[in-house]
């Protein structure tokens, strides 16, 4: 029986071989070469370098879009609502992703159509260079950030790299403002979700000192707490106060 099974795997090596040796000298095995060459035009070596910035800009497009737009404290208070509901699956993250990434662009469409007018389209025009476009194309961004951003915070960064106090928005750094502004967000979003947390929690106290009361301490308060905390933010229409409130928040 063994030597039944070493033969086949023998004669199945062969065939296998010789397929390979018959396929590459009648078709040929697809190769890749890269070849690495010299350049004396200054324009084709430009453009290789914008098509590498390009690509590195892209790569940080999802930072840029969490901390330098308003996805951030969209995101938070939208989880803190799912936890302060206790249900943990519902709804989707990819539902409270989409809902954010749509109120974000919503919120941020006056930066970006002044983004648009004042960078993108007089560089796709020829008017201005790559490196005039991104400091055009920033000066939206800061004034947003600014106007969200807690001078305490501000100061923070500003102080301990010890630089001296800006005159105006467009004179902050972004690698200064960014942080300020995605911790002024932070803390934001948090106090709205202790706000959020209030009403539920009281739902909570009063369910399980009823529960105690009636000395039933095996029964999870939280089975029976669930409803009427969907019930509460049904009748008070809490999706349509939510976004409300965030998106007065930038007013």
């Amino acid at each position: 029986m063994n030597k039944n099974i070493w033969c086949l795997l023998f004669v199945g090596v062969g065939l296998w071989m010789h397929t390979g040796t018959v396929f590459a000298e009648g078709i040929g095995i697809p190769g890749i070469n890269l070849d690495f060459t010299t350049s004396d035009d200054p324009q084709s070596i430009a453009a290789s370098l914008q098509i590498i910035l390009l690509l590195t800009v892209l790569s940080l497009a999802p930072a840029i879009l969490i901390l330098m737009t308003c996805f951030t404290r969209i995101i938070v208070v939208l989880s803190f609502v799912r936890n302060a509901l206790s249900i943990q699956q519902m709804p989707p993250n990819q539902v409270l992703i989409g809902l954010a990434l749509f109120m974000t662009l919503f919120v941020m469409t006056p930066t970006l159509t002044q983004v648009n007018e004042k960078a993108l389209q007089p560089y796709l025009a020829g008017q201005v260079t790559q490196s005039q476009a991104f400091e055009q194309a920033a000066i939206p961004f800061k004034h947003f950030m600014a106007k969200q951003t807690r001078e305490k915070d501000l100061m923070l960064f500003i102080e301990y790299r010890k630089s001296p106090i800006p005159k105006s928005v467009e004179e902050i750094p972004l690698s200064t403002l960014v942080p300020a502004y995605a911790i002024s967000e932070l803390k934001t979003a948090f106090q709205i979700g202790f706000m959020i947390f209030i009403p539920f929690l009281i739902i909570d106290l009063v369910v399980s000192t009823t529960l105690m009361s009636m000395g039933m301490m095996m029964l999870p308060p939280v089975m029976i707490s669930l409803p009427f905390k969907i019930l509460l933010f049904v009748m008070v229409d809490g999706w349509y106060l939510i976004v409300k409130s965030l998106l007065q928040g930038y007013q």
